[in-house]
C-alpha cells in the first residue's frame, strides 16, 4: 500500500495544485475551473445520463475498431513473418501507413462511411492495426529456429507449428503492440468525434466547450483520461498474467 501511495502521490499533488491555483485566482476560472466544480459537474452529467449515453457510444466504437485491429493485425503480422510472399505484399503497405498521422484519415473514412459509427470504427481499425501488425511480425520473426525445426521433425503441421511455437514466441511483442493500439484507440476516437460525430466523448467535449460549460467539458476530458488509464492498467495486469503463464509452461 505504501508503494502504491507513493506511486500515485504526484497525481494527488497535481489535484491539490489544480484546486489551489484556480481558487486563488492565479489562473482564470473560465480557463481552468476548480477541480471541485469539475467533480460536481461530473456528478451532474452522470445523473442526467448525458455522460453515460455518450460513453456507451464511444466505448462501442473503440472496442469494435480495436477488436478488428487485434484479430486482423495479428494474423497479418504472423503471416508476414512466416510467409515471404505475404511479407512482400503487406510490408510496403505497413511502411507507408506507419508514419502517416492517423487523424489525416478522418475525412477519408467520413467520405466512405458517413457520420455514423462506421467511419469511427474504420478509423480506429486502420490506426490500431499497424502497431499490432508490427508487434506480431517482430515477435513471430524472433521465434527460436530450434523449436521450429523440432516441431517439424516431430511431424507437426503448419497450423500446429504456428499455434504451438510461433504464436507463443510472438506473444510478448504482440501484447506490447496491442497495448500501444489501446492507447491509440482513445486518441483516434476523441479526435474523430470532435470533428464529425453526433454522440460520444469527443462530441460532448466540443459541444460543452462551444457553449461555455468549461467545468463540464473538463469533467468529460478527465473521464476519458481515467478510462484510458484504467484500460492501460487493466491490460498491463493481463500482460503480466499471460507472460507469467507462458514462462511457467516453458
Amino acid at each position: 500500500m505504501k508503494s502504491v501511495w507513493l506511486r500515485y502521490l504526484p497525481l494527488v499533488l497535481l489535484a491539490v495544485a489544480w484546486e489551489a491555483v484556480s481558487r486563488l485566482g492565479l489562473v482564470s476560472s473560465s480557463a481552468l475551473p476548480p477541480l471541485s466544480d469539475v467533480i460536481t459537474s461530473w456528478i451532474d452529467l452522470i445523473k442526467t445520463g448525458e455522460l453515460v449515453d455518450n460513453a456507451g457510444a464511444s466505448l462501442y466504437r473503440a472496442a469494435a475498431g480495436l477488436a478488428l485491429a487485434i484479430v486482423i493485425g495479428a494474423a497479418l503480422g504472423i503471416g508476414m513473418a512466416v510467409s515471404k510472399p505475404i511479407n512482400v505484399v503487406i510490408a510496403p503497405i505497413v511502411e507507408i501507413f506507419y508514419p502517416l498521422p492517423k487523424s489525416a484519415l478522418i475525412p477519408v473514412t467520413v467520405i466512405w462511411l458517413g457520420l455514423g459509427d462506421g467511419s469511427k470504427i474504420l478509423l480506429i481499425f486502420l490506426g490500431c492495426m499497424i502497431p499490432v501488425t508490427i508487434g506480431a511480425f517482430n515477435g513471430a520473426r524472433s521465434s527460436e529456429q530450434t523449436l521450429v525445426w523440432s516441431a517439424r521433425s516431430m511431424g507437426a503441421g503448419r497450423l500446429r507449428m504456428l499455434w504451438d511455437v510461433v504464436l507463443p514466441s510472438a506473444m510478448p511483442e504482440l501484447l506490447n503492440g496491442i497495448r500501444t493500439a489501446l492507447a491509440l484507440s482513445f486518441i483516434l476516437l476523441v479526435s474523430s468525434e470532435l470533428i464529425v460525430a453526433r454522440a460520444g466523448f469527443g462530441y460532448l467535449i466540443g459541444f460543452l466547450g462551444a457553449n461555455g460549460a468549461y467545468d463540464s467539458m473538463y469533467a468529460v476530458v478527465l473521464t476519458v483520461a481515467l478510462l484510458g488509464f484504467a484500460a492501460d492498467r487493466g491490460f498491463q495486469l493481463i500482460i503480466n498474467r499471460m507472460l507469467q503463464w507462458r514462462e511457467q509452461t516453458q
